[in-house]
């Protein structure tokens, strides 16, 4: 999932620029997207499932107008919550006024929140998370005087990673967890508009120059007399950084941290190459997360760096479609092998993760009738034990393809000739340039920085909520 936001004192085409810059941040999800716009106090919106240049029309761009702000959203659902009605921004009327908010993450407490709102007659409409967000953000609000301070009311009630936008009438406000799980950051264009997103390279899609990141626990907020921050929450919680960042979820023209997302996957590639070392005349990576790792492999070993596999650049990210035979299909047209490179060849395969193992057999099947005469794979990330409660869409130890077979036994399962991952150790150094002071790795180390959920019952719930289907709860009444 990802944010973008821009706040500006004159009327201008911001839902354009946030167009852009969601274009910009589409690799961090496919399910839906969303645009509202603040023009004077009136807010205009549209969202709905799909990508960007699928959902916003010129028309539709046009007809969200002109405005001072906007916020705009980029969901990769689950396979549980890839309905329009879950898509982001989420509008909030209430006593006070009128709030847009849209949010990156996931909260572990979720259903523990829910639960409890229910039980006081608050109703909900969606399996998202961030409508339980926005109900107590409006609570606080009724007694809060300002939304800044019911905002920083109510995030000390989030346990989990997230970054968050919430537009009112006047303001725009940001605010990221205290452990600071998920990146968010501001620039300024020349114009003076300051603009917020989850990446750096979206700010330079629309020409601002970045500024800074969003502390852990800080909430920055927007407004025509300036920009205030508010750091109550600040060192409540040590760093943990999302490593996943910086070994998939991130575009590599991205900094994170003070850290180039590139290098930071160059450098997995070369402790790969130290910790998986073979013999193998070529090095190749699954495109496109999997090239920049494939280098540093390459670089660190002296083997040679080849072309291997060409990606149909118009399917999207197979680990962040919803469904297990989704994926598999799109995995069919998405990839093909260039045998020249790979033709009698000793070849090393790097990929960014082996999360679910969709893709592996596939692909190696792919390089084999191609001429490939050894294929060893080598996954710049660690194996997948653990599911994440953050906003990753791993759910399930079930899911996991490390959790279930042994190392030789995915090589067997992906008629590979050796496997190796990235050691754990090291996904800790891989933002050594940056200033970063800690990771979450809890997917690889089970080492989670929050307490996690003992049932995950959200699953069941939600995934009956998008079906239609009725709740156990709701059928015991008939």
């Amino acid at each position: 999932m990802a944010v973008f936001g821009i706040f500006g004192t004159k009327t201008a085409n911001v839902a354009s620029s946030t167009y852009y810059g969601l274009y910009a941040l589409q690799h961090r999800g496919q399910a839906s997207c969303g645009i509202t716009v603040n023009d004077d106090g009136v807010f205009h919106s549209y969202k709905d499932s799909g990508i960007v240049n699928e959902v916003f029309s010129q028309d539709i761009i046009e007809k969200l107008g002109l405005g001072q702000m906007a916020v705009g959203n980029i969901r990769y659902g689950t396979s549980k919550t890839k309905d329009r009605i879950n898509a982001e921004p989420m509008l909030v009327n209430h006593v006070k006024g009128r709030l847009a908010i849209a949010h990156n993450g996931g909260l572990s407490n979720y259903m523990s929140l829910r639960n409890e709102l229910e039980m006081q007659g608050h109703i909900f409409h969606t399996a998202n998370e961030v409508e339980v967000m926005a109900t107590v953000i409006t609570k606080e609000r009724i007694n809060a005087p300002s939304i800044e301070e019911a905002i920083n009311r109510a995030v000390s009630k989030f346990e989990g990673g997230f970054a968050l936008l919430v537009m009112s009438p006047q303001k725009l406000i940001a605010a990221r967890d205290a452990n600071g799980m998920h990146p968010l950051c501001y620039g300024v264009r020349d114009d003076g508009e300051y603009v917020l997103a989850s990446e750096t390279c979206a700010l330079d899609v629309v020409g601002a120059t970045f500024v800074r990141e969003i502390e852990p626990g800080e909430i920055v907020v927007f407004a025509k007399d300036g920009v205030r921050s508010i750091k109550d929450h600040c060192g409540e919680k040590p760093e943990r950084l999302c490593v996943f960042e910086y070994l998939y979820t991130a575009r590599p023209d991205s900094n994170i941290c003070g850290c180039s997302v590139h290098l930071a996957r160059k450098r997995a590639g070369a402790f790969l190459a130290k910790a998986h070392p073979v013999e193998a005349d070529v090095v190749i990576g699954a495109p496109d997360s999997g090239i920049d790792a494939a280098i540093g492999y390459s670089e660190e070993s002296g083997i040679p760096y080849g072309l291997g596999i060409i990606k149909n650049k118009y399917i999207g990210r197979t680990f962040i479609d919803p469904g297990q035979n989704v994926r598999e299909d799109k995995v069919k047209i998405k990839l093909n092998p260039v045998a020249e490179t790979v033709r009698g060849k000793r070849v090393i395969l790097v990929d960014d993760s082996i999360v679910r193992g969709t893709t592996c057999a596939r692909i190696v099947k792919l390089l084999r009738d191609a001429g490939a005469k050894e294929i060893h794979i080598r996954s710049s990330a660690p194996a997948f034990l653990n599911p994440c409660y953050y906003g990753t869409d791993i759910a399930s130890r079930d899911v996991l393809v490390a959790c279930n077979y042994t190392v030789e036994e995915m090589t067997k399962l992906f008629g590979a000739d050796s496997v190796g991952f990235l050691p754990v150790e090291d996904v800790f150094k891989l933002g050594a340039s940056g200033t970063c002071k800690g990771y979450c790795a809890a997917c690889f180390d089970g080492k989670y920085p929050t307490e996690v959920p003992e049932e995950r019952e959200r699953d069941k719930f939600d995934r009956k909520i998008s079906e239609g289907l009725p709740t156990d709860e709701q059928l015991s009444v008939f």
